[in-house]
């Protein structure tokens, strides 16, 4: 029978990218072991990102690269994966029970970032990850109606911390639940700065991969002193294509810069417009802002989301659309968006942990 060799396997992964990382899987270091007897392989993958759903399609991606390079091979890969922490800002310490944190942020009102904290949020619980949002827009909280626990009350079983509200398999906590939803929020900086970092380190998390952090648009005082206090691992920006919104945008991630959070990516929402009449498709903000953003900025373009009212009416409704239609091609962007982001964020702490990949041969 004739034998495989270790290099020629190195070589046929090295040959496919993950779409996700945006390497090979060799280079990332997620190549945990690969064993041969004969024709026989076994590769064994370790991913820093959740891969419940998607590691069926890795699984077979792989196999097909290897095998397209190694016909006589017979290949057998199995995917695990475990969430680790990245460093935050200096002098800044982890929070409790939290993993990372991931500020989800835009320069300019109305550009959806609410509904894409919320999705994003959704689509890595899906894939198996233990996931939390802070509503920190304390000015306009939106989440605990998009995340379809308004009008419900989290309890403080000690007088001093308050739990989480759960649905959808997502921890939620927002000032929304402790004040009436038409309530308007008159409050300084200096107020909406604490009452952010009262409501984080108040919340009794329960050991969560990631917090999303639906940060308030702008990038005043009140969001310069956010992103010093909070110890977040990455950013997500969110933009439309048209250009006033993308130089919005850029200073969002110049404000990321200054602090020293890694911008993990440019989202760009209502890229396109297609007619739920007709069919016909126009980009009415505009058209490839926010890749030239990320080009630009040399970040990750994560995702373009197009403008679609079934994502308006699905989050007003306390369903968003990776809940409402999970098998939608809007959800499926969303998804991709989702595991780009969480990919981008463990090749940092990949990086953190250790510049070479741990590969271990057996034959």
């Amino acid at each position: 029978m004739a034998k495989v060799s270790r290099a020629a396997i190195e070589q046929a992964i090295q040959r496919w990218t993950e779409p996700y990382l945006g390497m090979d899987l060799l280079t990332a270091g997620t190549v945990e072991t690969i064993t041969t007897e004969g024709r026989r392989v076994r590769i064994l993958l370790r991913l820093g990102f959740p891969v419940e759903r998607y590691q069926v399609q890795l699984r077979a991606a792989l196999v097909d690269a290897v095998t397209a390079a190694l016909p006589e091979a017979e290949v057998a890969v199995e995917v695990g994966w475990r969430v680790t922490s990245r460093a935050v800002q200096a002098k800044l310490k982890p929070l409790a029970n939290v993993r990372n944190i991931i500020a989800v942020a835009s320069a300019k009102g109305g550009v959806g970032k609410s509904t894409v904290a919320a999705n994003l949020a959704l689509a890595l619980a899906d894939e198996g990850a233990r996931v939390g949002v802070l509503d920190a827009d304390i000015y306009g909280p939106s989440q605990p109606r998009m995340m379809g626990v308004a009008g419900r009350r989290p309890e403080s079983p000690d007088g001093k911390s308050i739990t989480p509200l759960e649905n959808y398999g997502v921890q939620v906590m927002s000032i929304g639940f402790l004040i009436e939803e038409e309530a308007p929020m008159v409050w300084r900086g200096p107020m909406v700065s604490q009452a952010l970092t009262q409501l984080l380190n108040d919340t009794r998390w329960q050991d969560l991969d990631y917090l999303i952090v639906d940060l308030p648009p702008g990038t005043g005082d009140i969001q310069l002193t956010l992103a010093q206090r909070v110890p977040v691992s990455g950013a997500v920006v969110v933009t439309t294509p048209q250009e006033i919104a993308t130089l919005d945008a850029r200073k969002g991630i110049r404000m990321f810069q200054k602090v020293r959070v890694p911008v993990l990516g440019v989202l760009e929402n209502m890229s396109i417009h297609i007619c739920s009449q007709c069919g016909h498709a126009e980009h009415i903000f505009g058209e490839g802002g926010g890749k030239r953003l990320a080009e630009a900025e040399n970040v990750a373009l994560i995702g373009a989301l197009p403008l679609d009212g079934r994502i308006r009416e699905q989050a007003d409704n306390g369903r968003p659309s990776v809940v409402a239609e999970p098998e939608g091609r809007v959800a499926g962007l969303y998804r991709q968006a989702a595991l780009r982001t969480a990919a981008q964020l463990s090749r940092l702490a990949a990086a953190a942990s250790s510049p070479f990949p741990r590969i271990v041969v057996e034959e």
